[in-house]
């Protein structure tokens, strides 16, 4: 265990008292002498209490009352003061403060260590020194105190070999104490170095961003800037603003009419239309008609929008989707239309035939559809004529196999016959009940009205059997009745059934001859006076930004490869 060697204290005698500056003292200042303790008072740094010392105005005791020579100790706090701005790490202080001791040096701090030990010319940092000895011409410790001005800063060793304290190299000299650049501002230009090389750097690294910039995202965005602005050919866009409406048919209503009059009743109809018009199919027609591969192959176009004059149909395709845009806004059901041409003439002529085209297209959708509504009404129609023509046949023939012609007539009239007779039968009988009535009937009147009686009683059952019963294999009244009846009904009934089929044919051909969808224009088809493509300004930016966005992702991917490679 290594124990600290026990110094002298001393105190600070001021001779005279000192003013801000160390100005010279007056006459004034000659006090008698006072000794303050050296925590108190202003701390003064070593170039004052040097300055002082020179003027003898301190002086330095020590607490036994011997003095020191108070230039040997400012001298030592100055070299002291150099030795902590060397920057020594707390190893190399430890191992000065061990070889100072086993060279017997009393030391007050690491830094008086290496301070002494340089003064003796011994290396503190070089491990040999630990395990040597100081050689006899090393001061005694009884002089450490106030060494001879005329020693040497150096000494040889038994070897012959010079030991210096060695913290930086200096090249061919080893004196950190004696070199003409101190150790901190060389390291102060060491960082300055570091830090010059580091702003190189960076201006090289912001230079290569620069140009690397200027390459991949500046030149492209400059060629698309002089092409939209220098070479591109004007277009002009004639939009066209429709909508396809479905006429309300009549007497609609219940869950069938509740979509009618919203876009939800045409959306299917608009969805194919704008498929249709976006279609090979439209192309070719409007190339057949208005000349659209003509139009496009016109030299005085660009290159770049020009179609080759032996241009293949899926060339001419991708131009015409290129400059014949259709959207469908679903919540209001409108066909948005822009078509895009050479000159205005030519656009509106083509937005036109386009419009045409949907019209056909409309009508087409719902024409089966009509024509089969017709064929179903119509053939109900003739097979109820049919059944009612066969129905009447056979009430004519029931009519003529029981030779009437109104059965209700007949029985009507046997009816009132069979009831005059029973009222006729009723009388008679009671003409018979007044005649036996008397003591002594007349038996020839009796004998005369019960004959009567019984001719009416047989006539009326003679008519009843002729209404309930056959006679002679004839059938009777009620089943002729029955018959005529049936057969009336079974007309009466066809020819219901021939009025409801004719008013739904009725309709159906109503509905057949109206529109049932049509087109309704909102914005019509008006040729602009200038031209709308190309936007120059907005299509250089939208080029940069597309640009700087693929270079960015280029740049932080081979940053991510890099970085795991070297990983």
């Amino acid at each position: 265990m290594t124990t600290k060697p026990k110094v002298r204290k001393f105190r600070i005698r001021r001779l005279t008292p000192l003013t801000e500056g160390l100005t010279p003292p007056s006459a004034e200042s000659a006090a008698p002498t006072a000794v303050l303790p050296r925590s108190t008072g202003p701390r003064m740094t070593n170039e004052q209490l040097l300055a002082a010392l020179q003027n003898e105005q301190i002086s330095i005791m020590p607490d036994d009352g011997q003095d020191i020579d108070s230039r040997a100790l400012v001298t030592a706090e100055q070299d002291m003061d150099q030795i902590r701005r060397e920057g020594l790490t707390g190893r190399q202080l430890r191992m000065a403060r061990r070889v100072a001791q086993k060279n017997g040096l009393a030391v007050t701090s690491d830094f008086d260590a290496v301070r002494q030990l340089r003064a003796l010319g011994i290396d503190p940092f070089k491990p040999s020194n630990i395990l040597e000895l100081v050689t006899s011409t090393a001061i005694r410790p009884a002089d450490q105190g106030n060494p001879p001005d005329d020693m040497p800063r150096t000494i040889m060793t038994m070897e012959g070999r010079i030991q210096l304290p060695q913290t930086v190299p200096g090249g061919t000299q080893n004196l950190p104490s004696t070199e003409s650049i101190a150790p901190a501002d060389r390291r102060v230009q060491e960082i300055m170095k570091i830090q010059q090389d580091i702003a190189a750097r960076r201006r090289r690294n912001v230079m290569m961003l620069m140009a690397r910039l200027a390459v991949f995202v500046g030149l492209p965005t400059l060629l698309v800037g002089w092409y939209f602005y220098m070479i591109a050919t004007p277009m002009y866009a004639t939009k066209t603003e429709f909508v396809i409406q479905q006429a309300s048919p009549v007497g609609g209503a219940g869950l069938g009419g509740l979509f009618q009059g919203t876009s939800m009743a045409t959306q299917q109809d608009s969805i194919t239309v704008q498929s249709y018009l976006t279609s090979r199919a439209a192309m070719v027609r409007l190339d057949e008609e208005e000349g659209f591969k003509q139009v496009f192959s016109d030299p005085a176009i660009d290159p770049i929008q020009r179609l080759p004059e032996d241009a293949s149909s899926e060339d001419a395709f991708r131009i015409y989707q290129n400059h014949v845009r259709i959207g469908y806004d679903p919540t209001e059901g409108i066909i948005r239309m822009e078509v895009i041409a050479p000159n205005p003439q030519t656009s509106q002529a083509f937005s036109e035939a386009l419009i045409h085209y949907a019209e056909e297209q409309v009508d087409h959708l719902t024409q089966r559809l009509r024509e089969d509504q017709m064929a179903g009404a119509r053939a109900s129609y003739e097979d109820a004529e049919e059944r009612r023509a066969e129905a009447l046949a056979e009430w004519l023939r029931v009519q003529e196999s029981v030779q009437q012609i109104d059965p209700i007539g007949e029985t009507a009239a046997k009816t009132a016959q069979i009831s005059a007779l029973e009222s006729q039968r009723q009388q008679l009988e009671l003409d018979l009940q007044s005649k036996l009535a008397v003591p002594r009937p007349n038996e020839a009147q009796v004998n005369a009205l019960k004959g009567q009686i019984n001719d009416i009683e047989s006539l009326i059952a003679q008519l009843r059997s002729e209404m309930t019963q056959d006679s002679a294999g004839a059938t009777s009244l009620a089943s002729q009745n029955t018959e005529l009846r049936t057969a009336e009904e079974n007309y009466t009934f066809q020819t219901l059934i021939v009025q409801q089929a004719l008013t739904q044919m009725e309709v159906a051909q109503v509905e057949a001859n109206r529109q049932v969808r049509y087109l309704s224009m909102g914005v019509e088809p008006v040729a602009p006076d200038e031209a709308t493509y190309p936007q120059a300004f907005e299509n250089t930016i939208l080029a940069f930004l597309v640009f700087a966005g693929l270079y960015l992702m280029i740049s932080l991917t081979a940053s991510i490869l890099r970085e795991q490679v070297s990983g």
